[in-house]
């Protein structure tokens, strides 16, 4: 893998009101048509103004940063993740903000990640992309991009307006711990059900200031490491003890987003319970993460869900479970911390992914 530089040519002049970095990862937004092999090919990005002319009227310094060969969203990975947190470290002093252009399937998993691994950031980190490749006629990414650009390099009394990990997609910019892929065949491709829009565009640039994170007072610090020995267990009616006891007996687990039903409730029956509770007594974190869209985690609310709470698994509160897996991982890689203040960690608002 490597990482290809292109400075874009735009009308800023020598005093230009921001500068930039776009990191193309690959997905839809950065392809084109190719007429000639009949399939979707990476377009050099050296000629993007010949797809986005509007970006001629842009005031910005642009520079991209294209990973080689792109990485398709459904193979990211957690070294990818740590990769492009590397990448905003250093540049982060040479820009003002930056947008990260990514495939939408996994998109709000990456963005998730990121929020844990750009502690007290400053600056706006924009993911966005595309449904429709960008040399299409109908293609939603020039807008994405333009604006996306825009939501980066918006400043008041030199401070970027949002200074935290977002997803634009279709009017609309969300936090990324917040968002989750809703469609696969419409434009509106992404939601924040428990939490409300950043942003929302029209003529004008809405922002909900009252719903962006402040203005951190402590220093900008990226975190190196993130432990990927966790697991997803989606609860369902008829689910077996040979399907549980394989996921939480399976080598090396240290960590399980418990997807259980409304509130936080599942099975009281014996041979749950008891594989639950074993795995805790091995020291195995498991957070309760509701499968509904919209609500929270209320353990101890019924009956179904008293037994969790009493055998010490951790409730998620309104997260999301992109944003739970990557917390985890970034919990469970603070190595220097107790048990108990890993559990402490994992039920706190660490980036605004949770409503306490």
């Amino acid at each position: 893998m490597q990482v290809v530089k292109v400075d874009i040519d735009t009308a800023a002049p020598l005093h230009p009101e921001a500068s930039i970095l776009i990191i193309y990862t690959g997905g839809t937004v950065g392809m084109v048509f190719d007429e000639k092999e009949q399939h979707l090919v990476p377009f050099n990005f050296s000629q993007i103004t010949e797809h986005v002319p509007e970006l001629r009227q842009f005031n910005y310094l642009l520079t991209v940063l294209s990973i080689e060969p792109a990485i398709d969203s459904s193979n990211v990975s957690v070294q990818d993740w740590l990769m492009l947190a590397r990448l905003i470290e250093e540049n982060y002093e040479k820009y003002d903000g930056f947008v990260v252009l990514h495939g939408t399937d996994t998109m709000a998993y990456s963005a998730s990640a990121m929020s844990y691994l750009l502690e007290n950031l400053q600056k706006s980190v924009i993911f966005t992309g595309a449904q429709v490749p960008i040399g299409r006629i109908r293609t939603d990414a020039r807008e994405n991009l333009i604006t996306a650009l825009q939501i980066a390099a918006t400043k008041e009394q030199g401070r970027s307006v949002v200074p935290e990990v977002c997803i634009y997609f279709r009017n609309l910019l969300l936090r990324g711990n917040r968002s989750k892929k809703v469609e696969s065949s419409h434009f509106d491709a992404f939601k924040s059900d428990n939490y409300p829009p950043l942003a929302e565009t029209g003529i004008e640039l809405d922002f909900s200031f009252e719903s962006i994170l402040p203005y951190p007072q402590q220093p900008f610090r990226v975190h190196h490491a993130l432990n990927d020995k966790v697991a997803i267990l989606k609860l369902f009616p008829g689910i077996t003890a040979h399907v549980v006891q394989s996921i939480l007996q399976a080598p090396g687990l240290q960590g399980l987003v418990l997807e259980t039903f409304g509130s936080g409730n599942a099975p009281t029956v014996p041979w749950f319970l008891e594989l639950l509770q074993e795995a805790i007594g091995r020291g195995i974190l498991i957070l309760n993460v509701s499968q509904c869209d919209e609500g929270r985690v209320d353990q101890g609310r019924y009956e179904t869900s008293k037994y969790l709470l009493n055998m010490g698994v951790i409730g998620g509160a309104d997260i999301t479970t992109e944003a739970a897996i990557s917390k985890l991982m970034y919990v469970l890689a603070h190595e220097e911390l107790s048990h108990q203040e890993r559990e402490r960690l994992l039920q706190q608002n660490l980036r605004g992914e949770i409503s306490l």
